[in-house]
């Protein structure tokens, strides 16, 4: 059974930091290009970070840019996103993704992923 469990939601203060931890297990992780992905209230999901294998590119949302970092660590099969500087238009629900490569499409096409955790909610407050 493959599970990508998220963790490091909470609320914050604009400006504030958090760190988002997605565990995955029933995969192989070190083979997976990893996607962070957000939906805030009324709005589309959208893509918001993603790394390759072996952590060698990654990509941003131009609206994350400089703020927020992705991260992954194969020994422990965990992606991480950190997010630094944080705006109330941050506020959302972040799903980390799996995408076992092979597709095509842009990296923040939905259909590239297989596999999608539950979610964790980060709030910012003004």
């Amino acid at each position: 059974q493959v599970q990508l469990i998220e963790s490091g939601g909470g609320s914050v203060q604009a400006g504030g930091s958090l760190r988002l931890a997605c565990t995955v297990s029933g995969i192989t992780f070190s083979r997976q290009f990893m996607g962070w992905f957000r939906q805030a209230p009324g709005k589309e999901r959208e893509g918001v970070a993603r790394i390759t294998t072996r952590s060698s590119t990654t990509f941003y949302a131009d609206s994350v840019k400089g703020r927020f970092a992705i991260s992954r660590d194969d020994a422990k099969n965990t992606v991480y996103l950190q997010m630094n500087s944080l705006k109330p238009e941050d506020t959302a629900m972040y799903y980390c993704a799996a995408d076992p490569g092979g597709t095509s499409g842009g990296w923040r096409s939905e259909s590239r992923y297989k596999h999608w955790g539950q979610g964790t909610q980060v709030t910012v407050s003004s």
